[in-house]
Protein backbone atom coordinates (compact mmCIF):
# COMPACT_ATOMS: atom_id res chain seq x y z
CA UNK A 1 0.00 0.00 0.00
CA UNK A 2 1.03 3.35 -1.12
CA UNK A 3 0.19 7.15 -0.10
CA UNK A 4 1.56 10.15 -1.67
CA UNK A 5 1.88 13.92 -0.24
CA UNK A 6 2.43 17.07 -2.36
CA UNK A 7 4.09 20.03 -0.32
CA UNK A 8 4.11 23.11 -2.68
CA UNK A 9 6.85 25.46 -1.75
CA UNK A 10 4.62 29.06 -1.48
CA UNK A 11 6.80 30.89 -4.99
CA UNK A 12 3.24 31.72 -6.05
CA UNK A 13 1.69 33.50 -3.15
CA UNK A 14 3.40 37.05 -4.62
CA UNK A 15 2.06 36.70 -8.32
CA UNK A 16 -1.11 35.41 -6.75
CA UNK A 17 -1.83 38.42 -4.60
CA UNK A 18 -0.73 41.01 -7.71
CA UNK A 19 -3.04 39.47 -10.05
CA UNK A 20 -6.03 40.23 -6.99
CA UNK A 21 -4.62 43.42 -6.61
CA UNK A 22 -4.25 45.00 -10.26
CA UNK A 23 -7.84 45.50 -10.95
CA UNK A 24 -8.49 47.62 -7.99
CA UNK A 25 -5.16 49.65 -8.35
CA UNK A 26 -5.86 50.63 -12.37
CA UNK A 27 -9.39 51.10 -11.77
CA UNK A 28 -9.01 53.86 -9.10
CA UNK A 29 -6.11 55.34 -11.39
CA UNK A 30 -8.62 55.40 -14.34
CA UNK A 31 -11.56 56.97 -12.83
CA UNK A 32 -8.46 60.12 -10.89
CA UNK A 33 -7.82 60.66 -15.11
CA UNK A 34 -11.01 60.89 -16.51
CA UNK A 35 -13.90 61.94 -14.22
CA UNK A 36 -16.65 62.28 -16.53
CA UNK A 37 -17.53 58.79 -17.42
CA UNK A 38 -19.52 59.82 -20.23
CA UNK A 39 -16.52 60.78 -22.56
CA UNK A 40 -14.50 58.21 -21.48
CA UNK A 41 -13.95 55.70 -24.47
CA UNK A 42 -14.29 51.42 -23.70
CA UNK A 43 -12.10 50.40 -21.87
CA UNK A 44 -9.51 47.78 -24.12
CA UNK A 45 -10.77 43.98 -23.09
CA UNK A 46 -7.71 42.86 -21.95
CA UNK A 47 -6.11 39.10 -22.58
CA UNK A 48 -6.51 36.29 -20.04
CA UNK A 49 -3.87 35.48 -18.49
CA UNK A 50 -1.82 32.23 -19.14
CA UNK A 51 -1.49 29.30 -16.88
CA UNK A 52 1.05 29.13 -14.76
CA UNK A 53 3.40 26.64 -15.20
CA UNK A 54 3.37 23.54 -13.25
CA UNK A 55 6.57 24.21 -11.30
CA UNK A 56 9.68 21.76 -11.95
CA UNK A 57 10.60 18.81 -9.80
CA UNK A 58 12.67 20.88 -7.67
CA UNK A 59 10.02 22.96 -6.66
CA UNK A 60 8.10 20.19 -4.63
CA UNK A 61 8.58 17.52 -2.74
CA UNK A 62 7.06 14.05 -2.93
CA UNK A 63 6.87 12.19 0.80
CA UNK A 64 6.27 8.11 -0.16
CA UNK A 65 4.99 5.80 2.48
CA UNK A 66 5.46 2.48 1.97
CA UNK A 67 3.60 -0.36 4.16
CA UNK A 68 3.19 -3.98 4.11
CA UNK A 69 1.29 -6.44 6.37
CA UNK A 70 3.53 -9.39 7.32
CA UNK A 71 1.92 -12.02 9.61
CA UNK A 72 4.17 -13.74 12.04
CA UNK A 73 3.35 -17.27 13.73
CA UNK A 74 4.82 -17.48 16.61
CA UNK A 75 4.91 -20.16 19.35
CA UNK A 76 5.15 -19.26 22.82
CA UNK A 77 5.56 -22.67 24.92
CA UNK A 78 6.76 -23.41 28.76
CA UNK A 79 9.22 -25.52 30.15
CA UNK A 80 7.29 -28.19 30.15
CA UNK A 81 6.71 -27.67 26.46
CA UNK A 82 3.44 -26.78 26.49
CA UNK A 83 1.31 -23.59 24.73
CA UNK A 84 1.15 -20.77 26.57
CA UNK A 85 -2.48 -19.19 26.28
CA UNK A 86 -3.55 -15.96 27.24
CA UNK A 87 -1.15 -13.83 25.80
CA UNK A 88 -1.32 -10.26 24.30
CA UNK A 89 -0.36 -7.48 22.10
CA UNK A 90 1.06 -5.83 25.28
CA UNK A 91 3.06 -9.32 26.24
CA UNK A 92 5.23 -9.15 23.07
CA UNK A 93 8.25 -7.21 21.50
CA UNK A 94 8.66 -7.89 17.56
CA UNK A 95 11.89 -6.09 15.54
CA UNK A 96 12.27 -6.25 12.05
CA UNK A 97 16.31 -5.40 11.10
CA UNK A 98 16.37 -4.08 14.28
CA UNK A 99 13.67 -1.57 14.41
CA UNK A 100 11.03 -2.11 16.88
CA UNK A 101 7.69 -2.18 15.07
CA UNK A 102 4.22 -1.51 16.70
CA UNK A 103 2.35 -4.64 16.25
CA UNK A 104 -1.15 -4.23 14.79
CA UNK A 105 -3.14 -7.60 16.41
CA UNK A 106 -2.68 -11.41 16.86
CA UNK A 107 -5.21 -12.79 14.80
CA UNK A 108 -6.60 -16.07 15.43
CA UNK A 109 -5.56 -19.60 14.47
CA UNK A 110 -8.51 -20.91 14.29
CA UNK A 111 -9.78 -18.56 11.57
CA UNK A 112 -6.41 -19.10 9.54
CA UNK A 113 -6.44 -22.18 7.35
CA UNK A 114 -4.03 -24.58 7.08
CA UNK A 115 -1.89 -25.96 4.24
CA UNK A 116 0.43 -28.82 5.21
CA UNK A 117 2.52 -30.50 3.19
CA UNK A 118 3.44 -33.93 4.35
CA UNK A 119 6.80 -35.55 3.74
CA UNK A 120 7.02 -39.23 4.31
CA UNK A 121 10.26 -41.32 3.53
CA UNK A 122 9.84 -44.79 1.96
CA UNK A 123 12.86 -45.00 1.04
CA UNK A 124 13.70 -48.35 2.75
CA UNK A 125 16.06 -46.60 6.19
CA UNK A 126 13.37 -46.56 8.37
CA UNK A 127 11.02 -48.94 6.59
CA UNK A 128 11.09 -51.01 9.65
CA UNK A 129 8.20 -48.99 11.31
CA UNK A 130 6.74 -47.69 8.41
CA UNK A 131 3.57 -49.02 9.09
CA UNK A 132 2.67 -47.22 12.20
CA UNK A 133 4.46 -44.02 10.85
CA UNK A 134 2.13 -43.94 8.45
CA UNK A 135 -0.86 -44.41 10.47
CA UNK A 136 0.54 -42.61 13.42
CA UNK A 137 0.45 -39.21 10.14
CA UNK A 138 -2.80 -40.24 9.49
CA UNK A 139 -4.32 -39.81 12.82
CA UNK A 140 -2.55 -36.47 13.11
CA UNK A 141 -4.07 -35.43 10.00
CA UNK A 142 -7.09 -36.42 11.00
CA UNK A 143 -7.18 -34.54 14.39
CA UNK A 144 -5.64 -31.55 12.88
CA UNK A 145 -7.02 -30.76 9.85
CA UNK A 146 -10.51 -28.52 9.68
CA UNK A 147 -13.17 -28.71 6.67
CA UNK A 148 -11.34 -25.30 5.32
CA UNK A 149 -7.91 -26.73 5.52
CA UNK A 150 -5.94 -28.98 2.99
CA UNK A 151 -3.06 -31.25 3.13
CA UNK A 152 -0.34 -32.78 -0.06
CA UNK A 153 1.24 -35.56 0.42
CA UNK A 154 5.37 -36.00 -0.99
CA UNK A 155 7.00 -38.80 -0.69
CA UNK A 156 11.32 -39.08 -0.49
CA UNK A 157 12.60 -41.56 -2.45
CA UNK A 158 15.25 -41.60 -4.95
CA UNK A 159 13.24 -38.76 -6.71
CA UNK A 160 10.49 -36.55 -4.87
CA UNK A 161 7.25 -37.73 -6.10
CA UNK A 162 3.55 -35.47 -5.19
CA UNK A 163 1.39 -38.47 -4.43
CA UNK A 164 -1.21 -36.05 -3.29
CA UNK A 165 -2.30 -32.68 -4.20
CA UNK A 166 -3.86 -30.53 -1.64
CA UNK A 167 -7.08 -31.76 -0.33
CA UNK A 168 -9.15 -32.16 2.27
CA UNK A 169 -8.90 -34.63 5.38
CA UNK A 170 -10.09 -37.45 4.23
CA UNK A 171 -8.61 -37.90 0.61
CA UNK A 172 -5.55 -37.11 2.04
CA UNK A 173 -5.42 -39.87 5.29
CA UNK A 174 -6.15 -42.59 2.05
CA UNK A 175 -3.49 -40.84 -0.04
CA UNK A 176 -1.22 -41.49 3.04
CA UNK A 177 -2.63 -45.15 3.95
CA UNK A 178 -2.23 -46.73 0.39
CA UNK A 179 2.15 -45.61 0.49
CA UNK A 180 3.96 -48.58 0.51
CA UNK A 181 7.73 -48.88 1.44
CA UNK A 182 10.41 -49.13 -1.42
CA UNK A 183 11.02 -52.68 -1.56
CA UNK A 184 14.72 -51.93 -0.96
CA UNK A 185 17.24 -49.40 0.88
CA UNK A 186 18.58 -47.62 -1.56
CA UNK A 187 19.50 -43.97 -2.24
CA UNK A 188 17.26 -40.57 -1.15
CA UNK A 189 16.78 -37.19 -2.24
CA UNK A 190 15.21 -35.37 0.60
CA UNK A 191 16.63 -31.95 -0.35
CA UNK A 192 15.19 -32.22 -3.81
CA UNK A 193 11.75 -33.32 -2.01
CA UNK A 194 11.46 -30.12 0.44
CA UNK A 195 12.62 -27.89 -2.36
CA UNK A 196 9.41 -29.34 -4.38
CA UNK A 197 7.45 -29.27 -1.35
CA UNK A 198 8.28 -25.36 -0.33
CA UNK A 199 7.37 -24.25 -3.77
CA UNK A 200 4.14 -26.23 -3.92
CA UNK A 201 3.12 -24.64 -0.97
CA UNK A 202 4.51 -21.45 -2.18
CA UNK A 203 2.60 -21.83 -5.28
CA UNK A 204 -0.26 -23.77 -5.04
CA UNK A 205 -1.65 -21.98 -2.07
CA UNK A 206 -3.20 -19.01 -0.56
CA UNK A 207 -0.87 -16.69 0.89
CA UNK A 208 -3.09 -15.69 3.24
CA UNK A 209 -3.42 -19.04 4.42
CA UNK A 210 -0.81 -20.23 7.12
CA UNK A 211 1.88 -22.71 5.56
CA UNK A 212 3.11 -26.08 7.34
CA UNK A 213 5.69 -28.61 6.46
CA UNK A 214 6.01 -32.03 8.27
CA UNK A 215 8.84 -34.34 7.66
CA UNK A 216 8.96 -37.79 8.75
CA UNK A 217 12.42 -38.92 7.73
CA UNK A 218 16.25 -39.30 9.19
CA UNK A 219 17.17 -36.06 7.11
CA UNK A 220 19.51 -38.10 5.17
CA UNK A 221 20.14 -37.03 1.44
CA UNK A 222 22.65 -39.11 -0.94
CA UNK A 223 20.91 -38.26 -4.06
CA UNK A 224 19.48 -34.73 -4.65
CA UNK A 225 21.04 -33.46 -7.48
CA UNK A 226 23.34 -31.22 -5.97
CA UNK A 227 24.51 -34.05 -4.61
CA UNK A 228 25.03 -36.15 -7.27
CA UNK A 229 26.87 -33.06 -9.76
CA UNK A 230 29.25 -32.63 -6.28
CA UNK A 231 30.65 -35.92 -5.52
CA UNK A 232 29.04 -38.37 -7.75
CA UNK A 233 25.89 -40.75 -7.64
CA UNK A 234 27.41 -44.08 -5.85
CA UNK A 235 28.11 -45.02 -2.34
CA UNK A 236 31.70 -45.85 -4.02
CA UNK A 237 31.92 -42.00 -5.92
CA UNK A 238 30.85 -40.31 -2.55
CA UNK A 239 32.96 -42.16 0.02
CA UNK A 240 35.96 -41.75 -2.22
CA UNK A 241 35.22 -37.42 -1.80
CA UNK A 242 36.53 -36.38 1.67
CA UNK A 243 35.12 -35.73 4.70
CA UNK A 244 35.47 -32.09 4.26
CA UNK A 245 34.11 -31.82 0.75
CA UNK A 246 31.11 -33.98 1.74
CA UNK A 247 30.29 -31.52 4.46
CA UNK A 248 30.74 -28.35 2.33
CA UNK A 249 28.26 -29.59 -0.60
CA UNK A 250 25.55 -30.57 2.11
CA UNK A 251 25.91 -27.03 4.01
CA UNK A 252 25.20 -25.03 0.69
CA UNK A 253 22.41 -27.89 -0.52
CA UNK A 254 21.00 -26.89 3.07
CA UNK A 255 20.87 -23.61 2.86
CA UNK A 256 19.08 -23.62 -0.91
CA UNK A 257 16.77 -25.84 0.80
CA UNK A 258 16.30 -23.10 4.02
CA UNK A 259 16.13 -19.89 1.52
CA UNK A 260 12.91 -21.91 -0.24
CA UNK A 261 11.15 -22.87 2.84
CA UNK A 262 11.32 -19.58 3.90
CA UNK A 263 10.44 -17.43 1.03
CA UNK A 264 7.42 -20.20 1.05
CA UNK A 265 6.80 -18.37 4.46
CA UNK A 266 6.37 -22.31 5.74
CA UNK A 267 6.92 -23.67 9.15
CA UNK A 268 9.05 -26.49 9.03
CA UNK A 269 8.67 -29.81 11.41
CA UNK A 270 10.42 -33.01 11.14
CA UNK A 271 10.05 -36.53 12.81
CA UNK A 272 13.11 -38.58 12.91
CA UNK A 273 11.67 -42.22 13.66
CA UNK A 274 15.45 -43.05 13.86
CA UNK A 275 15.70 -42.75 17.94
CA UNK A 276 19.23 -43.13 19.27
CA UNK A 277 19.90 -44.84 15.96
CA UNK A 278 20.88 -41.42 14.30
CA UNK A 279 23.99 -41.25 16.33
CA UNK A 280 25.30 -44.37 14.96
CA UNK A 281 27.42 -42.52 12.01
CA UNK A 282 28.00 -38.87 10.49
CA UNK A 283 25.75 -39.03 7.80
CA UNK A 284 22.29 -39.79 10.35
CA UNK A 285 24.01 -37.26 12.96
CA UNK A 286 23.86 -34.68 9.74
CA UNK A 287 20.92 -35.42 8.60
CA UNK A 288 19.27 -34.45 12.29
CA UNK A 289 21.26 -31.52 12.48
CA UNK A 290 19.90 -30.38 8.97
CA UNK A 291 16.43 -30.48 9.78
CA UNK A 292 16.72 -29.22 13.38
CA UNK A 293 18.99 -25.99 11.74
CA UNK A 294 15.78 -25.79 9.22
CA UNK A 295 13.58 -25.80 12.45
CA UNK A 296 14.93 -23.33 14.20
CA UNK A 297 15.16 -20.92 10.61
CA UNK A 298 11.16 -21.31 10.00
CA UNK A 299 10.03 -21.34 13.76
CA UNK A 300 9.34 -24.93 13.94
CA UNK A 301 11.03 -27.85 15.73
CA UNK A 302 12.89 -31.51 14.95
CA UNK A 303 11.59 -34.38 17.15
CA UNK A 304 13.58 -37.54 17.75
CA UNK A 305 11.25 -39.79 19.75
CA UNK A 306 12.73 -42.80 21.53
CA UNK A 307 10.46 -45.28 19.01
CA UNK A 308 7.41 -45.94 17.28
CA UNK A 309 5.09 -45.87 20.32
CA UNK A 310 5.95 -42.18 21.27
CA UNK A 311 5.12 -40.88 17.50
CA UNK A 312 1.47 -40.26 18.48
CA UNK A 313 2.52 -37.88 21.71
CA UNK A 314 4.49 -36.12 19.01
CA UNK A 315 2.20 -35.81 16.56
CA UNK A 316 -0.45 -34.36 18.84
CA UNK A 317 2.16 -31.81 20.39
CA UNK A 318 2.54 -30.27 16.96
CA UNK A 319 -1.64 -30.22 16.54
CA UNK A 320 -1.91 -28.31 19.82
CA UNK A 321 1.11 -26.31 18.97
CA UNK A 322 -0.14 -25.38 15.50
CA UNK A 323 -3.83 -24.68 16.89
CA UNK A 324 -2.65 -22.25 19.85
CA UNK A 325 0.20 -20.23 17.46
CA UNK A 326 -0.19 -16.08 18.46
CA UNK A 327 -0.11 -14.39 14.80
CA UNK A 328 1.58 -11.48 15.18
CA UNK A 329 0.41 -8.88 12.39
CA UNK A 330 2.46 -5.32 11.86
CA UNK A 331 2.47 -3.33 9.03
CA UNK A 332 6.62 -2.94 7.98
CA UNK A 333 7.37 0.39 6.51
CA UNK A 334 10.99 -0.82 5.01
CA UNK A 335 11.59 0.02 1.05
CA UNK A 336 13.92 -2.92 0.58
CA UNK A 337 13.50 -3.99 -2.95
CA UNK A 338 11.88 -7.67 -3.76
CA UNK A 339 13.89 -10.13 -3.31
CA UNK A 340 15.72 -9.21 0.16
CA UNK A 341 15.82 -11.01 3.19
CA UNK A 342 14.66 -8.72 6.45
CA UNK A 343 15.37 -10.16 9.72
CA UNK A 344 12.94 -10.54 12.65
CA UNK A 345 12.83 -11.04 16.18
CA UNK A 346 10.33 -11.45 18.38
CA UNK A 347 10.49 -11.67 21.99
CA UNK A 348 7.82 -11.97 25.37
CA UNK A 349 9.92 -9.18 28.07
CA UNK A 350 6.42 -10.02 30.39
CA UNK A 351 7.25 -13.62 30.63
CA UNK A 352 11.37 -14.44 30.70
CA UNK A 353 10.94 -17.73 31.28
CA UNK A 354 8.44 -18.81 28.25
CA UNK A 355 10.76 -20.13 25.05
CA UNK A 356 9.39 -17.86 21.86
CA UNK A 357 9.36 -19.72 18.19
CA UNK A 358 9.01 -17.35 14.88
CA UNK A 359 10.60 -17.72 11.86
CA UNK A 360 14.31 -15.88 11.31
CA UNK A 361 12.56 -13.63 8.95
CA UNK A 362 10.86 -13.09 5.56
CA UNK A 363 11.32 -12.14 1.37
CA UNK A 364 10.33 -8.74 0.93
CA UNK A 365 7.72 -9.60 -2.17
CA UNK A 366 6.20 -6.57 -2.60
CA UNK A 367 6.84 -4.13 -5.69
Amino acid sequence: MQIFFMRWKNIWAPVIFAMAVAPVFFSVRGQAQNPNPAQSKPAAQSKPSPTPKPPDDEEYEVVRISSNLVVVPVSVTDAAGQPVPGLKVEDFRLQEEGREQPIAQIGDPEQVPLEIALLIDISGSINASFDFEKEAAARFLKQVLKPEDRAAIFIIDRTPLLRQTSSPSDAAVRGLLSLQPAADKGPTAFFDTMVDAAKYLGEKTSPRHRRVVVAITDGVDNFSEKIKKAIGETSKEQAATSAETRRKVYDRALVEVQREVQRADAVFYSINPSGNTMHLNVMTRRGQDGMEQLASATGGSAFVPLGSANLDSVFQHIASELRAQYLLQYYSGDESPKGKFLHIKVAVPTRPAVRVRAREGYYVTRK
